[in-house]
């Protein structure tokens, strides 16, 4: 893969992805048994904004800058703003949280993590990152591949994220439509959450459908447009897919869909869109 992280941290994508992701863990914690998360595609942990690749891109300006820098935080966002302040204690934006150290500052002391990494920078600095913290294990593997071997965990509660480069973006819905089929066999109960990038809605369109046929009874649909997705532009938006979602998860993110858009709009014609894939 030639695809690194580092140059996109804290760009809107990733602003949408983790917010949702910590209202994903929120309720998931709010019961008292552990659980796990599992992260197919976990990163390095943590991306440095002072550094070459983020500031050749300076995509975290339009993303986490818009947030960090702003006087007042929109109440459905103070919760992301806030763990992504705990990184940078100082005040000064230097640090963005991935999303392995995000769900780690969100789990508790009998929860785990199971972060799997191709590459093996990326994986080096994983452990690295978590380096005596016991909940952690990281796993210098194809994610996809561990899903089939790991699951399903000891919690028997849990989230997974499933969150690959897309270098290919055709071949990467397949990929996971297939993985998500053995892992739903393996861990119905599981919670799983998709990112996808939308640069024109008829690429993302057969996902849905199918996905709307599959093997989960439940399936919530997130999406974030900054430009409308008839755009030339490379990147015009993204969304979360998420099978099995925790109760009230809708009611949750009808208030955060609006509060993303409003702070990370990059035109007049920015828009969210929230939807079960199926009738409920």
């Amino acid at each position: 893969m030639n695809y690194r992280h580092a140059f996109h941290a804290g760009n809107f994508a990733d602003v949408f992805k983790h917010a949702i992701l910590l209202a994903l863990l929120d309720a998931l914690t709010g019961k008292d048994k552990p659980l796990c998360y599992f992260d197919t595609h976990a990163g390095r942990g943590a991306y440095r904004l002072d550094e070459a690749e983020a500031l050749k891109t300076g995509e975290w300006r339009k993303g986490i800058g818009r947030l960090f820098d702003a006087a007042q935080t929109p109440e459905p966002l103070q919760r992301y703003v806030a763990a992504i302040r705990a990184c940078n204690p100082d005040g000064e934006l230097r640090v963005y949280p991935g999303s392995p150290l995000l769900a780690a500052q969100a789990l508790r002391a009998g929860d785990r993590l199971v972060l799997c990494e191709m590459q093996p920078d990326e994986a080096a600095a994983l452990r690295g990152q978590f380096r005596g913290d016991r909940r952690v294990h990281v796993h210098h593997r194809d994610g996809y591949a561990a899903l089939n071997a790991l699951l399903p965990p000891a919690e028997k509660r849990g989230l997974v994220l499933i969150d690959p480069p897309f270098e290919a973006q055709e071949a990467e819905f397949a990929t996971i439509e297939a993985a998500l089929a053995k892992a739903q066999a393996r861990w119905p109960n599981g919670v799983y959450a998709v990112w996808y990038p939308i640069k024109s809605h008829r690429t993302v369109a057969p996902f849905h459908r199918r996905m709307a046929n599959g093997p989960f009874e439940e399936v919530l649909v997130a999406e974030l447009l900054v430009h409308p997705d008839d755009s030339p532009l490379r990147l015009n938006g993204c969304g979360l897919l998420i099978a099995n979602p925790p109760w009230k998860l809708d009611a949750t993110l009808a208030r955060l869909l609006p509060a993303l858009r409003d702070a990370l709009a990059q035109s007049a014609d920015a828009s969210v869109n929230l939807r079960w894939l199926r009738d409920k």
